[in-house]
């Protein structure tokens, strides 16, 4: 009698054009999204007049560029926050990868302007991190209290309704509040319980740069949604904890959710919100260039309707397999972008996203081997709408 029973449900599912994996919570995959624009930002690119940078890497060339600079780079993009005239804040992670190669990479929030009409991107300026009031409680790199890479590797960034800008940090990991000038306005918020190996103030149990990767905001403004790039140990591999923080109170709330990456080799690069219960997840594999497998945008749903104990997830767009019909960049049949890590997604309208590169400068070659990666902007068409809260979109 078992028999008949399954395959009536198989055949129910294969008419209402729903692939099994989806049935349980009624959702099923965007389809394949398309390349709109293309804009991208020379790898050596540098802040004018500013300070000498990289002399931890100790002048061993990487992908034909050969370290110190003279200049700091404006580097590596790991969050991006949407102005409402076409340009677009986005910050600068550690520097050159871990804490003890980044003493003088300055943290900085640049401002950037895509020029998708000529391809290429402008930098029209920026903030440098500090703590003037001395709010940070451990000892610092530099006794200006400029804040390197040697002291946060900033990851995500979002803004409040008064201008001023919460940052996630994976060496705590912590929640770092600063003014609209890039000055700290409190002390580093921890996360209770969790320390990644470079936090002195407890055991470790996070892997080293593992903390705040994504960080969304509610669309009411009232809450943060810092999600953890690696898992804490004690949880199921390949589970990542997302926490709630009342901005008003300026604690964590207690609520936790749990989102599942496809494999515990996999790591995320962002988290985004689309309404009061949605966020967009970057998750990706390791790879680049043609070794890429997994880079992908997932709709992560916290109302967890199939009672899994996870985070609902529905296929939104797979970087690697994007249409490209009209050869935008120059680039001919299905679009890739092809990098280790993609670490930028801000929705630009209910059916579009923008999605960047962090490109390791001068680590990463995943567009053409040997070469060090630009950072890339590109923007890309979904097959279907978000049905986003209107406050995501303004």
């Amino acid at each position: 009698m078992r028999r008949p029973l399954a395959l009536g449900v198989a055949l129910l599912v294969a008419v209402a054009g729903v692939a099994p994996g989806a049935a349980a919570t009624g959702t099923r995959d965007f389809g394949r999204a398309t390349l709109l624009k293309f804009a991208s930002l020379p790898a050596e690119t540098f802040v004018p007049g500013s300070e000498p940078s990289g002399a931890a890497l100790g002048g061993t060339p990487s992908n034909g560029i050969v370290p110190p600079f003279a200049d700091q780079p404006v580097q590596g993009f790991s969050g991006v926050v949407r102005n409402g005239d076409g340009t677009f804040e986005v910050l600068s992670d550690n520097g050159y990868g871990n804490k003890a190669n980044s003493a003088d990479f300055l943290l900085r929030i640049h401002r950037i302007a895509p020029d998708f009409a000529s391809g290429g991107v402008d930098v029209l300026g920026g903030v440098t991190l500090t703590d003037p009031r001395g709010l940070v409680p451990f000892a610092l790199t530099r006794p200006d209290r400029v804040l390197t890479g040697a002291d946060f590797d900033v990851e995500s960034i979002t803004r409040v309704a008064d201008g001023s800008y919460w940052l996630g940090d994976e060496f705590g990991p912590y929640l770092l509040h600063f003014d609209r000038a890039g000055r700290l306005l409190a002390a580093p918020v921890p996360l209770p319980g969790v320390f990644a190996p470079e936090n002195p103030a407890g055991t470790p149990n996070l892997g080293s740069s593992k903390g705040f990767e994504g960080m969304a905001q509610s669309p009411d403004g009232k809450f943060l949604y810092p999600l953890l790039e690696g898992t804490v140990t004690g949880d199921a591999p390949g589970t990542l904890r997302v926490n709630e923080f009342d901005l008003a109170r300026g604690k964590y709330t207690g609520q936790r959710y749990s989102y599942r990456l496809g494999s515990p080799d996999l790591a995320i690069g962002d988290m985004i919100s689309v309404d009061r219960n949605r966020f967009l997840v970057i998750e990706r594999d390791g790879g680049q260039g043609a070794d890429a497998k997994v880079k992908r945008i997932y709709l992560a749903d916290k109302r967890d309707r199939d009672r899994d104990g996870f985070l609902d997830k529905t296929l939104v767009a797979d970087l690697l397999d994007i249409a490209n019909p009209r050869r935008v960049g120059g680039f001919e049949g299905t679009f890739r972008f092809p990098f280790t890590t993609i670490e930028d997604v801000v929705i630009l309208d209910d059916s579009t996203l923008g999605v960047l590169n962090d490109n390791n400068f001068p680590f990463s070659s995943g567009r053409t081997p040997g070469k060090a990666d630009n950072n890339e902007f590109i923007t890309i068409k979904l097959a279907e709408r978000l049905h986003a809260d209107p406050r995501v979109l303004r």
